[in-house]
């Protein structure tokens, strides 16, 4: 393959210099070099000549002249409530595949669920003159913007804001018919933090659920995941397992005569099995623990955790996909809504119901 036709330039390789090198237009290696979607008219062969060009000769865009161009940023604001190993990084990676790929930058902001930062970060992305945002896990309701905005996991009926959701009734049901199919009719469960979006949606899909399936569910076996105790200062932070080995223990202490617990995520699943193992139970032989979220070390934790997965990468994907879609053409119409399907996933946390404690 010819890899250029005219002289090899040297020094700075503008977009002008690129294309004398190649004898194409500017506006072809343009086309080529932006990932275009009117760049698939352009034969293979010359895509490829365009892609080896630039990479060999080192070819830079000029970002800012492009954003004058264009009136924007290339750059983008994403909210989280913390930066820790589990959801953030999973759908993290989804979103840095995207912005990357579309040559944007992005900014990461972390509220750790305080309110003034949730209200104060956006303003200040602002003035660092962001296209749009990306809230991760992060309510829109008080969130004012100019610019386009994709909430993944929030829930937010808010006027300029795509949401980017699990299906969470297809989510319950599969954990709970698997639970059912076991032998499991004592089932506890450990509810999200009240300040995170999907808590509440999670919930009415297990009591509605439930019902459907017959499946009594007593008070006594609810806990919920504590958030007073969060800080920096003591080290209890949001997404370390201690977030479920407290509330199972506080369970431990009052009941045993349950088979089965479906944790709200994973992180929260790894601290309740260490809390049955302190207390002599056995998982899955006494009690099946179910997670929810499928975060990296779900299968490489001892026993390995069954849970719901969230297609989290995807979801990270899609949310920027839906985000640069409108911040390049915002007269469009947009869901308010888009629907992401959840998986099963079967390892060794879950068995058949102990016979001694099955109703």
């Amino acid at each position: 393959m010819t890899k250029g036709k005219g002289p090899t330039p040297s020094g700075h390789v503008n977009l002008r210099r690129l294309a004398e090198h190649l004898e194409l237009s500017q506006t072809t290696v343009s086309l080529v070099l932006n990932n275009s979607p009117s760049a698939r008219s352009i034969p293979q062969e010359t895509r490829d000549r365009v892609i080896d060009a630039a990479q060999r000769l080192h070819y830079r865009p000029n970002y800012f002249a492009r954003s004058l161009r264009q009136s924007r940023s290339m750059s983008v604001g994403v909210l989280a409530p913390d930066l820790s190993e589990g959801y953030f990084t999973r759908v993290m990676s989804g979103v840095v595949q995207e912005l990357t790929s579309a040559h944007y930058f992005y900014f990461t902001a972390c509220h750790d669920w305080k309110r003034e930062l949730i209200e104060q970060y956006p303003r200040m992305l602002v003035e660092r003159a962001v296209d749009g945002f990306l809230l991760l896990n992060t309510p829109a309701d008080h969130i004012a913007v100019p610019v386009p905005v994709v909430a993944i996991s929030a829930h937010s009926a808010v006027e300029n804001v795509t949401n980017i959701v699990l299906d969470h009734h297809s989510a319950v049901e599969q954990a709970l018919k698997l639970l059912y199919d076991l032998g499991h009719r004592r089932i506890a469960f450990m509810r999200g933090p009240r300040a995170i979006p999907d808590s509440e949606y999670r919930w009415a899909s297990i009591q509605e659920v439930a019902g459907q399936m017959g499946l009594r569910i007593d008070p006594s076996h609810v806990i919920r995941i504590d958030t007073t105790g969060w800080s920096m200062k003591t080290g209890y932070h949001p997404m370390a397992p201690e977030i479920g080995y407290k509330p199972m223990q506080a369970l431990l202490e009052k009941a045993r005569d349950f088979t089965a617990i479906f944790c709200f995520n994973d992180i929260a699943a790894i601290g309740a099995i260490r809390a049955l193992k302190d207390a002599g139970l056995s998982v899955p032989h006494d009690v099946s623990v179910v997670g929810f979220d499928d975060i990296l070390s779900a299968a490489y934790f001892t026993p390995s955790l069954t849970t719901v997965r969230q297609p989290l990468t995807e979801m990270g994907r899609r949310g920027a996909q839906v985000l640069l879609d409108r911040i390049a053409d915002r007269d469009k119409e947009y869901p308010v809504q888009i629907v992401m399907a959840p998986e099963l996933v079967v390892r060794e946390s879950t068995g058949p119901a102990s016979s001694a404690k099955k109703a």
